[in-house]
């Protein structure tokens, strides 16, 4: 497959295996995860413009956003020192990492309904995925791991992340707030240029 048909080709089988198993979030999972791990093995297709940093905050482009909702690929890119709050996602998802190195801390609900650390830090290196859902895992935090380079993952969600309801969590209070994070990008990829030509 070539460097230009290679995010075409992820955004087909995608939508097959949603068709397939519409709601199967286990089936769905179990047949994106080769999928993704395929897509971040190979660091030639992403855009230019779907790579770009910026000084204070991360940036969350939309790579394609499937036009039922059924799901979302998004490229996170990680400045220096980045990192989200401590949020949810409400819908399954498989982080994958492109470039650069990323960590995640998971969060639990205590008894008294606060939010703790859960296990230990993990780190993710190019090749290597993650994955959070509602069932499975869905609060944490994520920072780039480098400081002083530039960290690109690529997430998949079950759902257009853009557009959902999710929450930021203070854990030492237990306070939330809702929140809706949009795309930093106006315009998605062109997934059909080259591949056509």
């Amino acid at each position: 497959m070539t460097s230009e048909s290679r995010l075409l080709g992820f955004v087909a089988a995608m939508t097959r295996l949603a068709q397939a198993h519409p709601g199967d979030e286990d089936r769905l999972i179990d047949g994106a995860t080769p999928l993704m791990r395929d897509l971040v093995t190979h660091d030639d297709w992403l855009p230019t413009a779907m790579a770009a940093s910026h000084p204070q905050h991360y940036q969350q482009h939309l790579l394609y956003g499937d036009p039922l909702d059924r799901f979302s690929l998004v490229s996170f890119v990680w400045g220096p020192g980045q990192k989200t709050p401590v949020h949810d996602h409400t819908v399954w998802g498989i982080i994958g990492m492109l470039r650069g190195s990323e960590c995640g801390q998971r969060y639990a609900r205590g008894a008294d309904g606060r939010l703790a650390p859960h296990g230990t830090e993990a780190t993710l290196l190019p090749g290597q995925l993650d994955i959070v859902s509602p069932t499975r895992g869905d609060i944490h935090v994520v920072r780039n791991a480098l400081a002083d380079e530039v960290s690109i993952s690529i997430h998949l969600y079950g759902g257009n992340i853009g557009r959902i309801a999710r929450h930021v969590f203070v854990p030492e209070t237990g306070a939330v707030k809702e929140f809706v994070s949009g795309y930093s990008n106006a315009l998605s990829p062109n997934l059909w240029a080259k591949a056509a030509a």
